[in-house]
């Protein structure tokens, strides 16, 4: 497996990777030495474990091995940590798009971490610094910047956008101190960082918990781990992605930025509002992405329930005919 996640690394993109994950960068998580190799093992686990458990349950299915608690885990787990990722992680900590209270700072930085896309300042920063060089050299995981010619180098550039930056040190090294100086000085937040492992862990075993509680034996507890652990893991991830790599390739282009970015309709609906990327790149602080009443954002509807409820204030949004801002000016 380890050569395999190599070969991918290297044909991806051109440019020599180098692999120190969290060496002299700022990174801060509890268990995980800042060495490189671990980071390295991690990831790689990470991702091509989820696939293998999609398989499992597929077959698992095929042979009647299904129940419609299943299914609920897998939904409201998708959306629990979807909305982690897309209102916390992106919204909140990144562009700093509204401000809220600390028990819902503390919910959506422990529901955006059980999406297991990594610590929440990792995930700030590389965010970051995809919008400050988007679609540049220095972007980690643009499809264009270093495209070779062809169809083969089209499909190449996809896959690095979509999955293979992640195995390539120069794309996946990203200094916390330079581009999320404040996640690091807010201690609430570094919190969050240093319990990553046990908010994976929590990911995992509370559904399989929940599983094993509706039917007590092994099976209930492994269709619970399956569905609400590595399928929605599974699917969660590849959504995300797909705003990396889809969504600077394909769609509308409303605003005028100097990127690539797209907006997509399935993506925007899957992505829980993440795929109106033009949108986003174009008002990068704005709480909402889709400007358009047909433009589907589950995610801001999440943060206007937030500040009708009391708890989301200084809601920043922009206007659907705005005048884009720099790339400069992202929240960070």
């Amino acid at each position: 497996m380890l050569r395999g996640a190599n070969f991918l690394a290297e044909s991806f993109m051109s440019s020599p990777a180098h692999s120190h994950p969290g060496k002299d960068l700022g990174y801060d998580v509890y268990g995980v030495p800042p060495d490189g190799s671990l980071w390295k093992a991690l990831r790689i686990l990470v991702i091509f474990l989820p696939p293998l458990g999609v398989l499992v349950a597929m077959v698992a299915l095929w042979g009647g091995w299904f129940r419609p608690v299943d299914f609920a885990l897998f939904a409201v787990i998708y959306l629990a940590t979807g909305f982690g990722i897309t209102v916390g992680f992106h919204r909140l900590f990144t562009h700093r798009s509204f401000k809220t209270s600390p028990a819902v700072v503390w919910t959506l930085g422990i529901l955006g971490s059980m999406a297991i896309e990594g610590p929440l300042g990792w995930w700030v920063a590389t965010h970051r610094r995809h919008h400050r060089h988007s679609d540049e050299a220095d972007d980690p995981h643009s499809p264009h910047a270093g495209r070779l010619p062809g169809w083969s180098g089209k499909l190449k550039a996809l896959l690095h956008a979509h999955v293979g930056w992640s195995f390539r040190g120069d794309c996946t090294d990203t200094d916390l101190r330079r581009y999320a100086p404040d996640i690091l000085a807010d201690e609430r937040l570094m919190k969050i960082n240093r319990l990553f492992p046990v908010w994976v862990i929590a990911g995992l075993v509370l559904p399989a918990f929940v599983g094993w509680l509706v039917e007590p034996t092994w099976r209930g507890a492994l269709l619970g781990l399956l569905w609400g652990g590595l399928v929605r893991v599974f699917m969660v991830h590849h959504v995300t992605w797909s705003v990396n790599s889809i969504c600077h390739m394909w769609g509308s282009r409303d605003h005028d930025t100097d990127d690539e970015s797209r907006n997509n309709f399935w993506v925007g609906v899957l992505a829980l509002g993440e795929g109106w990327h033009n949108n986003h790149h174009a008002f990068p602080t704005s709480a909402r992405h889709g400007l358009h009443w047909w433009q589907l954002d589950t995610s801001w509807l999440l943060i206007r329930l937030l500040a009708v409820s009391g708890l989301a204030r200084d809601v920043k949004t922009a206007k659907p005919h705005g005048t884009p801002l720099p790339r400069h000016d992202s929240g960070a």
